[in-house]
């Protein structure tokens, strides 16, 4: 008859006395509660490695934290990994493993990786947005989740609320910003797939705003309002500044005087200021450095062309023209943005080459335009461009 090993009770495991030596007492299958001179008792199981047949201990855990009938069930599903040829010691290692990865990788650190790389590749202001829209709609609820963890229905109730206030812009934005957090995560082997690839389908179509802007017609009213309009001499120059180049809100507000060359009558916006990343030579018309002359002897001598009230060292708020334009009476009529559109539609429905105005709108890669034009040539033909709407802007003022 074989032998066996008599099962422990519970009365003899709470009863076990230690010793001058460390001894076990066998429960079968392995399984043995090692009692030490100090008192202290945990649980081993004795088992043979699948792959190198060499017999070891797996701890169990410690008595009584761990009572008989736990370590039989800990036993138990430890032989049950044997019997598929896996060691119970590797796999609870993995489990250990995965467990300080997924702490490690939170939403919040994985986007934090993410957006080091992305903040390369767009504006400077553009990032901030970006980031800061992440921290008011995600990182609340998610933010502290090891990102393996997220799934698709957390994450729909999570940005629910914010669709509800009709911000479903802003939902579709934040949403696929998350995805590419979840590609960058798989690409980096922080987790497998990304369960989140379909959310957007939960949400609704957000509706297509466009700027609001005014009419070419509507351009004298526009320079008779801005000349007699109860505004700083600064934000009057800001504003007169982004419509005769063309640039973004942000690109004027935040022109360094570093950026102006008054021999070739450029300006230079480097690279990492523009929204693709793309340095942008504007050609200075005449009324643009007459306009560049008298904020010299506002801000000459500090580094942003247009400072900041407050703190001169700093630029002025991107949303300085746009609260203007605003307090001039044109809520909902035109916002600092769609003087874009403005010189956009004038200039193409003056037949001017679409090439060219894409070019000038920092639309379109300059090197596209090459193709047509050798450099002298091509810069000659933008500045013609920008000296006919700089022209075209100062007529309404001198009527």
């Amino acid at each position: 008859m074989a032998n066996t090993t008599k099962q422990l009770t519970a009365t003899q495991v709470a009863n076990a006395k230690p010793k001058d030596k460390e001894y076990n007492l066998a429960d079968g299958r392995g399984l043995m509660l090692r009692v030490k001179p100090s008192g202290s008792k945990f649980w081993l199981l004795n088992y043979t490695r699948p792959v190198t047949k060499k017999r070891t201990n797996l701890g169990l855990g410690t008595y009584p934290d761990v009572p008989l009938a736990e370590a039989r069930k800990r036993r138990d599903a430890a032989r049950e990994l044997l019997a598929k040829d896996i060691d119970p010691q590797y796999h609870l290692q993995q489990q250990e493993e995965t467990v300080r990865t997924d702490a490690a990788n939170t939403l919040k650190a994985t986007t934090d990786c993410w957006f080091e790389i992305k903040k390369q590749k767009v504006s400077t202001n553009h990032s901030r947005k970006l980031y800061r829209r992440l921290e008011l709609y995600l990182f609340p609820a998610l933010g502290e989740m090891p990102i393996s963890a997220l799934t698709a229905p957390q994450v729909i109730q999570v940005l629910k609320p914010l669709e509800a206030k009709g911000h479903v812009e802003t939902c579709r934005r934040v949403i696929s910003w998350l995805n590419e957090v979840m590609t960058f995560a798989v690409n980096t082997g922080v987790i497998h797939s990304n369960p989140l690839v379909g959310i957007a389908a939960a949400f609704g179509v957000p509706k297509k705003r466009q700027m609001p802007t005014i009419k070419p017609s509507e351009l004298p009213e526009f320079m008779q309002d801005l000349s007699y309009a109860s505004i700083k001499v600064t934000t009057r120059c800001l504003i007169e500044l982004q419509l005769h180049t063309m640039t973004r809100p942000a690109e004027a507000a935040m022109a360094k005087w570093t950026e102006i060359d008054f021999d070739k009558q450029l300006w230079v916006i480097p690279a990492e200021r523009m929204k693709m990343k793309r340095e942008h030579i504007i050609p200075l018309t005449p009324q643009v450095i007459s306009l560049l002359n008298r904020m010299r002897k506002i801000s000459g001598d500090l580094e942003y062309i247009f400072p900041a009230d407050r703190n001169p060292r700093r630029h002025t708020n991107t949303e300085t023209a746009n609260m203007a334009i605003k307090r001039m009476g044109y809520k909902d009529r035109l916002v600092a943005h769609g003087l874009r559109a403005l010189a956009s539609t004038t200039l193409n429905e003056q037949g001017f080459d679409a090439e060219l105005i894409e070019v000038s709108l920092a639309h379109v890669d300059k090197n596209t335009v090459r193709a047509a034009y050798n450099r002298a040539d091509y810069v000659e033909r933008r500045r013609e461009l920008m000296c006919w709407w700089s022209g075209h802007i100062q007529k309404p003022e001198k009527g």
